[in-house]
């Protein structure tokens, strides 16, 4: 495999995709060795193969806005590799979605879900749409437009969107809804569904719970323990919500989280309120963290900062791709940080994981440690399929289960000759294998 040459040939095709190429060449190096090993993946072109989507859809979104106003917004699909099963990945609405960062989040998705083990493919989607002060009737407008025009290219056993940023329950029940209208069936076509209408339990929470038992799995394999360990979260959504709940529930404080507007310390910690709070933070739709240090006196709210100038012990970036730049983790490693867990699809820059790395500090990467929100979603769909509902005990069991299957991957194929667990390549390796192995089996396709 020339790496040089693949990267040039993408680069004259999609220069301007700047998320895909970093996350493509991301993968490349670190699979190069094992790669070569593989003659057989050489002569079927599987990397130039996997490295492009099966295919993408671009839709216009017309809809109407409380004040009578037509708004148009553009929509997307990508579904990029459905070797170990159908297209799955989420929809993101967010003014910053364009082709890039979507092509990059559905590549990151085939890893990902291979990773989980579960018969799950590569897929993203979204729109340029922003919800941030939109009422629920524009909500539900959009959401009802945007699946008249993707209804026919998704279906259970074809493409099964779920949330992502700007995509939460509300959301997912209007593009069901509508769904549902159009192809006039019930399926499980969609996960992250309410609980009377198909959804699984812990679905919320999933991601932010399996970053923290992969934490966990690092630490243990370091004869640590998460238990008294200081831990900074950006965001305050779903997904740092779950992580921050699961974090205090096994006895680790909580200092910081963070918003677009600046970094909240708190060294008491979080506690069941501070956590429903963060809840109604992300419901008010308008992206601000500011009002936690109103709301509770021990907090002292930082304008324009990140919870990564803060003290900690394990930093979990929540929020967005390339939230942690190299700087950022100098810092961390300056004030003594020991662990980082990107739990953002890409959260942190090449500069940053360089960094990580060379300080050797525990890193792994999205791909692995975020794995367990599209697992649960797999675990959904299998309960729709059997149409039936697993306990919240049985669900957080087997998220369990795979959560500690990803770690011991990423360990296998990840150790250094030290000791020291690359993250990065073990879990980029393993993923690849799979879905690599896979396509050479179906043939040319």
């Amino acid at each position: 495999m020339n790496i040089t040459e693949i990267m040039a040939g993408l680069q004259a095709k999609y220069g301007n995709e700047k998320e895909y190429l970093q996350a493509v060449r991301e993968v490349l190096e670190t699979i190069e060795d094992v790669y070569n090993e593989h003659p057989e993946f050489e002569a079927a072109k599987i990397v130039e193969r996997i490295v492009e989507p099966d295919r993408i859809f671009t839709f216009k979104v017309t809809w109407v806005d409380d004040s009578g106003e037509i708004q148009t917004n553009t929509g997307y699909r990508v579904q990029f590799n459905s070797a170990i099963g159908p297209y799955k990945g989420g929809l993101r609405f967010h003014p910053s979605v364009n082709l890039s960062i979507l092509k990059f989040l559905g590549f990151e998705q085939i890893f990902k879900n291979a990773l989980t083990t579960l018969p799950m493919g590569g897929g993203k989607g979204g729109s340029d749409f922003n919800p941030k002060g939109k009422s629920d009737a524009e909500i539900m407008r959009f959401c009802q437009a945007f699946m008249l025009e993707l209804w026919r290219n998704i279906g259970p056993d074809t493409d099964v969107p779920a949330g992502d940023v700007g995509v939460g329950g509300r959301e997912i029940g209007f593009l069901f809804g509508m769904y549902k209208k159009l192809a006039r069936e019930h399926t499980g076509v969609l996960t992250g569904k309410g609980m009377t209408w198909g959804g699984s339990l812990i679905r919320p929470e999933a991601t932010g719970f399996g970053a923290v038992y992969f934490v966990q799995h690092m630490l243990h394999l370091q004869n640590k323990d998460i238990k008294g360990k200081t831990v900074a979260i950006s965001g305050f959504g779903n997904v740092a919500w779950g992580a921050a709940m699961k974090a205090t529930q096994l006895g680790a404080k909580v200092i910081a989280i963070s918003g677009p507007d600046g970094a909240i310390y708190d060294p008491e910690g979080m506690n069941d309120e501070k956590i429903a709070y963060m809840l109604e933070l992300r419901r008010s739709n308008n992206d601000v963290v500011a009002p936690f240090a109103d709301k509770f006196p021990a907090a002292t709210f930082y304008p324009g900062k990140k919870a990564w100038s803060i003290k900690c012990d394990i930093a979990m970036p929540c929020a967005y791709q390339n939230e942690m730049s190299g700087q950022d983790a100098e810092e961390l490693i300056s004030n003594g940080t020991w662990c980082c867990a990107e739990v953002s699809n890409m959260g942190c820059t090449p500069e940053a994981i360089a960094a990580f790395q060379k300080a050797e500090i525990l890193f792994a990467p999205g791909k692995a440690v975020n794995a367990g929100g599209v697992a649960t979603s797999g675990l959904e769909m299998t309960q729709n399929a059997m149409h039936i509902s697993w306990s919240a005990e049985d669900v957080d069991k087997k998220l369990h289960e795979i959560m500690s299957n990803i770690h011991e991957a990423c360990v296998r194929y990840g150790k250094q000759p030290d000791g020291y667990v690359n993250y990065v390549k073990g879990a980029n390796i393993a993923g690849f294998m799979k879905v690599a192995t896979a396509m050479l089996e179906q043939g040319v396709i």
